[in-house]
């Protein structure tokens, strides 16, 4: 069974179980509501900076900017996940063996789809917010960098966690890797390439590397893919041995 004939058999099933699920019917809609709170909010916080304490916070919009590059990922991730997690506990990905589509087949689905929509959800997103005009090719460079984090995220949660409660509260602690980044931007010497152990670097590396036209932006995107496909390789390794795990 063939990509695309993956996406018509399960695309609609994966469209009714989010329907069906209220907490996913909402973060479908998450990344819309954060975009316009930030449009709405951002001016709003820099006005009241320039009044109260005298700091203008235009300066760092761009860096506001490039963590959407790694938030609309990782809920689309999110949303992937708790699907993930809820078709290991209804035995689902067990009787994909006895199907003409393979595990592997449903996991290149299962890695595809979030990487596609979260690409050309971040084209559409990040505009929105307003904070800085920039050039379709500039948004779309590091919108390809960061499509990883959306599988990369959902095979996470699903290989982690035993049900979604559980999802629940290692989506919260992987909060915590968006710190990395925010630290690498204030540091500006090499050390800062340390902080490329954490995927979510790279695509906001990017970003602020072609904010600046600096050519070494073109020798990053493809960097950061190759780990990134390294760390969903070893995920898919991952998700397989738990799934064998439960099925024995």
């Amino acid at each position: 069974m063939n990509l695309i004939r993956t996406y018509r058999a399960l695309g609609p099933i994966d469209l009714k179980n989010i329907r069906r699920d209220a907490m996913l019917s909402w973060m479908v809609f998450a990344p819309l509501l954060l975009a316009f709170i930030l449009r709405l909010l951002v001016p709003l916080l820099n006005d009241m900076a320039l009044v109260r304490f005298n700091f203008d916070l235009k300066p760092y919009y761009g860096v506001i900017a490039s963590f959407l590059f790694l938030i609309l990922p990782v809920l689309i991730g999110m949303v992937m996940g708790f699907l993930l997690l809820d078709q290991r506990d209804d035995q689902t990905l067990l009787a994909l063996q006895v199907t003409p589509l393979s595990l592997n087949g449903y996991l290149l689905y299962r890695i595809s789809l979030p990487m596609l929509l979260s690409f050309v959800m971040t084209l559409i997103m990040i505009p929105l917010t307003a904070l800085q005009e920039q050039p379709l090719w500039l948004l779309a460079l590091p919108a390809l960098c960061a499509a990883p984090l959306a599988p990369m995220s959902a095979l996470f949660y699903a290989s982690l966690a035993q049900n979604k409660v559980q999802g629940f509260a290692v989506m919260k602690a992987s909060g915590a890797l968006f710190i990395p980044p925010l630290i690498a931007y204030f540091v500006q010497s090499n050390w800062q390439w340390l902080f490329g152990l954490v995927p979510a670097y790279w695509p906001v590396k990017l970003y602020w590397l072609l904010q600046n036209g600096d050519p070494a932006a073109f020798w990053v995107l493809p960097l950061g893919l190759l780990y990134q496909a390294g760390l969903i390789y070893l995920l898919v390794g991952w998700f397989n041995r738990v799934m064998h795990t439960a099925s024995v």
